[in-house]
């Protein structure tokens, strides 16, 4: 299973989203310093689930990053991460 493919199931799971987007952005980092080159280190989600609801954002970070705890000591080198709850404007 590729790495974008498991940090979409475990937040899929973990956080119920009624929108998620999961985009290798690995591509636009090679040869970068701290980059492993194996082309699924760098990612961007964007996630819009009710768990999030009344949440701050450091917390709903907290539980993205949680919810990928061993992906992020093995393999993502980076991840942005954009956490709405459902009614939010999306940026």
């Amino acid at each position: 299973m590729t790495m974008q493919a498991t940090i979409r199931e475990k937040l899929i799971d973990a956080l119920e989203p009624i929108r998620l987007d999961v985009v290798n952005e690995s591509h636009l980092h090679a040869g970068h310093h701290g980059s492993p080159g194996s082309g699924e280190s760098h990612f961007r989600v964007l996630v819009v689930s009710p768990k999030f609801a009344g949440l701050n954002r450091v917390a709903r970070h907290r539980l993205v990053n949680e919810t990928l705890a061993l992906e992020m000591k093995g393999g993502i080198h980076a991840l942005a991460i954009k956490a709405y709850a459902p009614g939010e404007p999306v940026a």
